[in-house]
Parts: C-alpha cells; sequence; structure tokens
C-alpha cells in the first residue's frame, strides 16, 4: 500500500509558478521603463496649446445655387411713375413759393414771429475768416487694441467645425474605427488636426498650426504622432525638416493637415475650380521633404452618408509622385453642398492597406 504524497512535489509547483509570476512581473516592468524612456527621449512637441472649442449646432446639406428652388412669384404692387410724379411736382412748385418765403422748406418749422425775433439776446456776430471749429464731444476712454476688428477676409473663412468619420478599410484583415477632422481660428490663428483611431491596431493624430492670411494659410508648424512616435516640421523663410535639414519655402506651401481646409477655402472662394477635368496643384511640407502635389478632378459622384443622406461631391485624385516618398496617397471628395468641406477621405498605403473615411457629423460653433 501506497504511502502519504511526499511534500516535495507540491513545493516545486509552488516554486515553479512563483518565478512565473516573477518572471512575468519583470518582463512587464521592463516594457514599461522602455515605453517611459520613449517618452522622454523623443522630441518635445512644437506644438502650442489650444483650448477645445464649444461647438452649438450641426450642419446638413444645403441646395446649390442651380438646385435651389426658385421664389414664390409676388403679387405685383401698381407703384406711381417717378418721371410723372417729378413733373407735377415741378408744376405744383410755383403756387407753393407764392405762399412761403424763398428760404422755407417742406417740413420744416414757420419763421419766428417779428416780437419774437427782436426780443431775443443779440449774439457776437462770427468772424468770417475765423476757422470753424466744431465742438468735440467728451473724449470716451481709448479701447483696447484686442477690440479692434479683425479683418473682413476671415468671414470667407469657416467657423469653427469638427467633422467625425466612421472609419473602414483593410489592414490584414477588415479595419473599422472612427476619425475627426478639426478645425479651429482664433483671430487669425488657426490650427487644423486630422485624428485616426484604429484601437490597439492605429492611433495617429496630424496637427498644423499657423495664421489665416488674405492670401489663404501659411503653416508654421506641422506634427505627426504615430502611436509614440512624434516627428515635426518648423516652416518660416525657409522649412525646417524633421532631421534638422533646411529647404526653401514654396509659395503658398501646406502641410498633410491643412491642406484639407485649405483646399476647401479655394473651391469656394472661386480661386480654384472644382469641376471634371480641372486639377489644382499644392505643395505639401511632411518631416521628411516638401513635395508639389497634383490633384485631378477626376468627377462628381452621388456618396451615400451614414447619417446625411445622399450628397454629390466632388472626388479629387493625386498624381503619382515622379520620387515618392514613400506609398501613403490620400483622395478626397468635396461637397459643394456641405460647404465644400472633405466629406470622404480615402488614405492609401500599398495594394491592400487602406482607410475609407465616410463623414457622419458636422458640428460648428
Amino acid at each position: 500500500m501506497a504511502g502519504p504524497l511526499s511534500p516535495a512535489p507540491l513545493s516545486a509547483q509552488r516554486e515553479r509558478r512563483a518565478l512565473l509570476l516573477a518572471l512575468a512581473l519583470v518582463v512587464a516592468l521592463h516594457l514599461l521603463a522602455l515605453a517611459a524612456l520613449s517618452r522622454l527621449l523623443q522630441p518635445p512637441s512644437l506644438l502650442a496649446p489650444v483650448a477645445p472649442p464649444f461647438y452649438t449646432r450641426t450642419i446638413a446639406a444645403q441646395a446649390t445655387p442651380a438646385e435651389a428652388p426658385a421664389p414664390p412669384p409676388r403679387a405685383a404692387k401698381s407703384k406711381p411713375n417717378r418721371s410723372s410724379a417729378r413733373i407735377h411736382q415741378a408744376r405744383a412748385a410755383p403756387k407753393k413759393r407764392a405762399n412761403q418765403s424763398p428760404d422755407a422748406t417742406p417740413g420744416a418749422a414757420p419763421p419766428p414771429e417779428p416780437e419774437a425775433v427782436a426780443s431775443a439776446p443779440a449774439e457776437p456776430a462770427e468772424d468770417a475768416s475765423a476757422p470753424q471749429v466744431a465742438e468735440a464731444p467728451a473724449a470716451e476712454p481709448a479701447a483696447p487694441a484686442a477690440s479692434a476688428a479683425p479683418p473682413a477676409f476671415l468671414d470667407r473663412w469657416p467657423a469653427d467645425t469638427r467633422l467625425t468619420y466612421r472609419l473602414g478599410g483593410h489592414y490584414r484583415g477588415e479595419l473599422h474605427g472612427d476619425a475627426e477632422v478639426l478645425w479651429q481660428r482664433e483671430g487669425t490663428r488657426y490650427q487644423a488636426v486630422v485624428r485616426l483611431d484604429v484601437g490597439l491596431l492605429l492611433s495617429s493624430r496630424f496637427t498644423s498650426q499657423g495664421e489665416i492670411t488674405e492670401q489663404g494659410l501659411r503653416p508654421e508648424v506641422y506634427e505627426e504622432q504615430v502611436r509614440q512616435r512624434r516627428r515635426g516640421v518648423r516652416l518660416g523663410e525657409d522649412v525646417r525638416l524633421h532631421s534638422g535639414e533646411r529647404v526653401p519655402r514654396p509659395e503658398a506651401v501646406q502641410d498633410a493637415a491643412s491642406q484639407f481646409v485649405e483646399l476647401g477655402q479655394r473651391f469656394a472662394t472661386g480661386q480654384a475650380r472644382l469641376e471634371p477635368g480641372a486639377q489644382v496643384r499644392v505643395w505639401l511640407a511632411r518631416p521628411g521633404g516638401v513635395d508639389e502635389w497634383t490633384y485631378d478632378v477626376v468627377g462628381e459622384e452621388t456618396l451615400h452618408l451614414p447619417r446625411l443622406g445622399a450628397v454629390q461631391a466632388l472626388h479629387l485624385k493625386p498624381r503619382p509622385l515622379a520620387r515618392p516618398r514613400g506609398p501613403i496617397t490620400a483622395e478626397i471628395w468635396y461637397a459643394p453642398a456641405l460647404q465644400h468641406l472633405p466629406v470622404r477621405i480615402r488614405i492609401t498605403q500599398g495594394a491592400d492597406t487602406f482607410m475609407d473615411l465616410l463623414v457622419e457629423t458636422i458640428e460648428q460653433r
């Protein structure tokens, strides 16, 4: 008959479990330390802090001028003939002048009685040669410079806007997530943000900050953050890339975030044609370099948006670069009935990797 189970095997199992637990704890601590170290070693952000805006309304598609219904006919009102009225007035004028002094005007108070004039105190005669100085009202305190009227060209730019998108696509399987395009302005300062979120697989944010001018957006800093990696560009008299290299700044250069707003503004104001067969060129600065992109307006399409329904949009497709810096390209669909905003964005990276963004809601201040 076998004796009782020896306690040695039980203690060995406990030691093995304790060793595995300690090993897992050490690995987790090392990963956390590496993540913290990577955050410390990456360069500081180039962006200035911006307070999030408060949105007050959502917008829907508006009829374009060609589709706008004609106003109902108004009942014709009989109006007197202006020329005949002037003739009658001219004929009646002599009769009026016979009964009133030459200085009298219609609607003026009658002249004072002679007694009233005689009893009025005499006023000293004014010297005709002396300059006439109007009495100035009491001086008001000067308004601060901040209250000065903003430049008129700012009225052509949209108010603070947030577009939320439903994200689909493919990367080693189907992708599902959400995305945003944010536009904010305060005075002549702006911020444009493109945010993509596919859960643990990918989280990225592309931000542009700069100045609004009468000629368009003038970016000053652009930053890309993909997962925990951050890269940026400074745009001044020249363009300073992430590597520190300086290259000439092309005229009207944009970046990968500001282009979505800048192109829509060009179409909305007629600076660029948004019709099939047209093309628009734009210089784009990214951390790796500056390139000139050409977008072709390949056609008009009816998009069936998740919440806004059927909307007409024009499809912009970029031409391949002669010297591409990577396989990423972005096609854009602009909707004239939705303030020329980008209602669809398709980001492609290779043959089988893409993200397709369809707008769900549009909010504005």
